[in-house]
């Protein structure tokens, strides 16, 4: 038998994290944690209110399993018991940890995979006005961050991007624009964000509006988030997108994050490894994955106060392994 627990926790903020689709001053997550054998396996998600998803209704999709989780429920049998999402990441993520633990190895090295000694992983530049904009893409810029992923709503895009390249004129920048934008307009400011040297553009349109991208001639990559959680998505997204974020809290985990990365990539996509705001146990589940990532996002904890320990290593730009 597994003992099982399931719990959720808050985790203050440094800064605020403002997006277009509000503000937040907090992380909430819920955890779970499998004992088996006196070893301990702990999966940890972020429930995502854009999903219908709050800490009380993932708490509620994990108690539905819990008695078989503590019949040793096995990671196979759960896809066919949770939808993807954060409910069925944090269990699938314990099963992985628990499974890796048990053999005194590393998630990555228990999946196969050799990890690299760093990642660069974007540090993410929230919504301000383009002079805060500016001075915080500089001051990341100045403190060995390259790679910055600029948030942005559906106003003073121009400004607020010329402001950040004026700033940083050898950053690597990338667009995350949250679904805050229509298709009236895109061509222009796909052009504007080319001009400028950005690299790849995420998400601009509403997942529900993703026709507007059918036969769209734009001059850079453009990354599906909130319109790609599994692989059955992908069917839709080609002719649409070059490229696909893969957060373990869309997939329902790492074991279908696994099998999305793969199939991604023999269609044709690119894959970003992205994550929501988490502690360091939310990436450290995803590392299996920074080897089929052309970008990583993975500066979820480095927004948090505190972080659990022991904590991932990160300095501006970079998470050390």
């Amino acid at each position: 038998m597994r003992s099982v627990k399931v719990y959720e926790e808050t985790w203050p903020l440094h800064t605020p994290f403002v997006i277009a689709r509000g503000s937040r001053n907090e992380a909430r997550v819920v955890v779970v944690e499998l004992e088996e054998d006196g070893i301990k396996g702990v999966g940890e998600c972020t429930p995502y209110p854009r999903y219908g998803e709050s800490e009380a209704s993932v708490i509620a999709q994990i108690m539905t399993v819990a008695p078989q989780l503590e019949n040793r429920l096995s990671r196979e049998t759960l896809q066919t018991l949770l939808p993807a999402g954060a409910a069925r990441n944090a269990v699938d993520s314990a099963l992985w940890d628990l499974a890796a633990r048990k053999v005194g190895m590393t998630l990555a090295h228990y999946v196969g995979v050799t990890l690299p000694e760093t990642v660069t992983t974007a540090q993410t530049l929230v919504i301000g006005t383009p002079e805060q904009m500016a001075l915080s893409a500089a001051a990341l810029y100045a403190s060995g961050a390259r790679l910055l992923k600029v948030k942005l709503d559906d106003h003073l895009i121009s400004e607020r991007l010329v402001a950040i390249r004026s700033a940083v004129p050898d950053a690597t920048l990338i667009v995350d624009a949250n679904e805050s934008w229509h298709i009236e307009g895109l061509a222009a400011r796909c052009q504007l964000l080319a001009d400028l040297g950005v690299v790849m553009l995420e998400q601009p349109l509403p997942a529900s509006a993703d026709e507007g991208l059918e036969n769209f001639i734009h001059p850079l990559p453009i990354c599906a988030d909130e319109s790609c959680h599994t692989r059955a998505d992908l069917a839709t997204l080609r002719g649409r997108y070059e490229m696909v974020n893969i957060k373990l809290d869309k997939t329902g985990g790492l074991t279908e994050a696994l099998a999305l990365a793969q199939d991604a990539r023999e269609q044709g996509f690119e894959v970003m490894l992205g994550c929501m705001i988490c502690t360091s146990r939310g990436i450290a589940a995803a590392l299996p994955l920074v080897n089929s990532a052309r970008f990583a996002d993975l500066d979820g904890p480095t927004w948090l106060a505190v972080d659990v320990e022991p904590p991932l290593q990160f300095t501006s730009g970079t998470l050390h392994l």
